[in-house]
């Protein structure tokens, strides 16, 4: 219910906003994939290679992160702490893929240049996270 404005919003535009507007969101979860962000998300931080830790729900704190906005993703982009705590958005996650079906009635089949999956932006981490 939460993301079904933005969903019907986005299916009244291209295919091409449509496609664009994963990219944007893929680059900026990309963005936000690295060490510094995931240390400041909360009870669920990353505390080091040896710790439990879960890769999906940091994605989806970085989804909440650009769903606040321009503004805020900008302030944590360059303060790790602003991070929101103990907080997720995994619905962002959908508002592409849906939007494309209820405009076109087909299965969503485009492929952002870069991957929002955890441990995807090299640069952000010290180590391979593949193993985690």
């Amino acid at each position: 219910a939460v993301i079904d404005p933005a969903v019907n919003f986005l299916a009244q535009m291209s295919v091409e906003n449509i496609f664009q507007f994963e990219d944007i969101l893929f680059e900026k979860l990309y963005a936000l994939d690295g060490e510094r962000y995931a240390r400041e998300i909360g009870e669920s931080s990353y505390q080091g290679p040896e710790q439990h830790f879960s890769p999906d729900w940091f994605l989806y704190a970085r989804c909440c992160v650009v769903a606040n906005g321009r503004l805020f993703f900008d302030a944590v982009l360059s303060s790790p702490k602003e991070m929101p705590k103990d907080m997720e958005f995994e619905a962002l996650l959908m508002v592409a893929q849906q939007a494309y079906q209820r405009k076109t009635g087909q299965e969503f089949d485009h492929l952002p240049k870069v991957s929002y999956e955890t441990f995807s932006n090299k640069g952000g981490w010290p180590f391979d996270g593949s193993a985690e």
